[in-house]
């Protein structure tokens, strides 16, 4: 892998002050959050990006609520949140909008991808390994409800801690669509 590293930085935030550094690979500058020394076991987030949900505050999904439960909990008990630039579900912002339009039309977000030729999750967490490498983190407790994260990690993985969600009347198809035919767990 031919990955740029930018310096470290110091980020305040609403949620606290943490540190923020870059991982260049290719056309995509994938981002880490971090706070605290990393011992034996560190907390992780690994975060796709969701432009609608992280920042718009789309209530289509629940992205954003699951980055800020992230930076809350990292904030109180130190680790990272690993940020992907590989937006909705790694068909990229333009392709999710069009998925968002077919949703409009009735389909739920696994068939509005078929419809536009993509798999249900065309996403890759190979630069993640890459990530923790780098910071010598051998052992994590991943902050997720997705069973691909864990696969994809699983010689590194301690524990899971579940991020719960409340579901509103925008995405609650959604969230069950997630569990029943992805097997998010809750």
């Amino acid at each position: 892998m031919d990955i740029q590293i930018s310096n470290i930085a110091k980020l305040p935030t609403r949620f606290g002050e943490f540190n923020i550094q870059s991982f260049k690979e290719k056309d995509k500058d994938h981002i880490c959050i971090f706070k605290g020394a990393f011992d034996k076991e560190v907390n992780i987030r690994i975060h796709s990006e969701c432009l609608t949900g992280d920042a718009f505050g789309s209530l289509k999904c629940d992205c954003g609520e699951q980055l800020e439960f992230s930076l809350k909990y990292i904030q109180e008990y130190g680790g990272m949140v690993i940020y992907l630039r590989q937006e909705g579900r790694g068909i990229g912002l333009f392709n999710k909008i069009n998925a968002y339009a077919l949703q409009d039309q009735g389909f739920n977000t696994i068939e509005a991808n078929h419809q536009l030729g993509f798999q249900a999750d065309e996403r890759t967490y190979d630069i993640v390994e890459f990530i923790l490498n780098h910071y010598q983190i051998s052992k994590i407790n991943l902050l997720t409800n997705n069973p691909h994260k864990l696969a994809s990690l699983k010689n590194k993985i301690n524990a899971r801690i579940p991020i719960l969600i409340e579901s509103n009347r925008f995405n609650k198809e959604y969230l069950e669509i997630k569990h029943v035919q992805m097997g998010h767990l809750n």
